[in-house]
């Protein structure tokens, strides 16, 4: 994407020009120099830069899966929360069915093409979770739930278990979930889709 550029004598003043326009503060600002002229004699001397702040990801990120919605002819409206750099998206839709897709793996998907985009477009992994009309949150319950049944057999027959594939939401929502567990501890191992998480019998491992 094209980012916005400013101008000043100093380096300062282009960034207090990229701060007037965005309505942020330098703290917040993200900027490259990309040209710097020193002028003759030092008189005329200009720096440019480009500049982006995190008002502009949220931009682009409700543009994106705005403009996804409009080509695929579907409904729905976007809401982003920014948790210190990371952008929650709560997506509400009539066709959560499609947007879904079984066991979550279309919303799996969307998440990843949807954080790919955001991420090129601004030249850093930007992290994100999509959640289409409370499905995360009832998913991590069930989860979670089968998740401690789980751990409750470890537990008693001392043999470890190894769940299904899953994201890493989910698998972080389960680690969460079992480690307040007596002599149960978790871990993550594989690559990719296939990563899955390891319940472990752990002797000794107390309440947290």
């Amino acid at each position: 994407m094209e980012f916005a550029k400013f101008t000043g004598k100093t380096l300062d003043e282009a960034l207090n020009a990229a701060c007037n326009a965005k309505g942020c503060a330098k703290e917040e600002l993200h900027y490259e120099v990309t040209e710097e002229k020193s002028g003759f004699l030092g008189i005329g001397k200009t720096i440019e830069i480009e500049a982006y702040c995190q008002k502009d990801i949220e931009d682009f990120i409700k543009s994106y899966i705005q403009t996804y919605f409009d080509n695929a002819e579907l409904d729905g409206t976007v809401e982003i929360e920014n948790d210190h750099g990371f952008y929650r998206i709560t997506v509400n839709t009539k066709n959560n069915a499609i947007m879904i897709g079984k066991a979550g793996k279309s919303l799996q998907a969307f998440n990843r093409l949807v954080k790919a985009a955001v991420s090129a477009a601004f030249k850093k992994r930007v992290g994100l979770l999509i959640d289409v009309n409370g499905y995360k949150e009832e998913r991590y319950e069930k989860i979670c739930k089968m998740a401690v049944r789980v751990a409750k057999d470890v537990r008693r027959t001392k043999v470890d278990a190894v769940l299904d594939p899953m994201p890493a939401d989910e698998r972080k929502a389960i680690h969460n979930a079992l480690a307040g567990m007596n002599d149960i501890s978790t871990k993550s191992e594989g690559e990719g889709e296939g990563r899955r998480l390891h319940i472990l019998y752990t002797p000794g491992k107390d309440e947290e």
